[in-house]
């Protein structure tokens, strides 16, 4: 009785399923920002606290540095894309 629960539950499984006709990814970018916002914020905090206490100033301002250009790069909306026209721009590539 058992063996054959499994199988039965083993053959539907195995049944192909139809796919989604589309995946809806709107606000998959928000959602991931605001998932990761809380983590980068502790992670840049723990790292910049362990270099206050073992006074290494250089190390600090350098990390600190780093941490609000990776922090602008990616939780302020559009400027990677925004950039990245400039940078055509700049060099004289129109978009096509």
């Amino acid at each position: 009785m058992i063996l054959k629960t499994i199988l039965l539950s083993a053959v539907e499984l195995a049944q192909p399923t139809v796919p989604p006709s589309g995946v809806n990814t709107e606000g998959l970018a928000d959602f991931l920002r605001s998932f990761f916002a809380p983590l980068f914020l502790v992670i840049v905090s723990v790292v910049a606290l362990f270099f206050l206490f073992t006074r290494e100033i250089t190390r600090f301002v350098q990390f600190i540095i780093l941490a609000i250009a990776i922090g602008v790069i990616f939780y302020v909306p559009n400027i990677i894309e925004v950039t990245a026209k400039a940078i055509a721009g700049a060099l004289g590539i129109s978009g096509g």
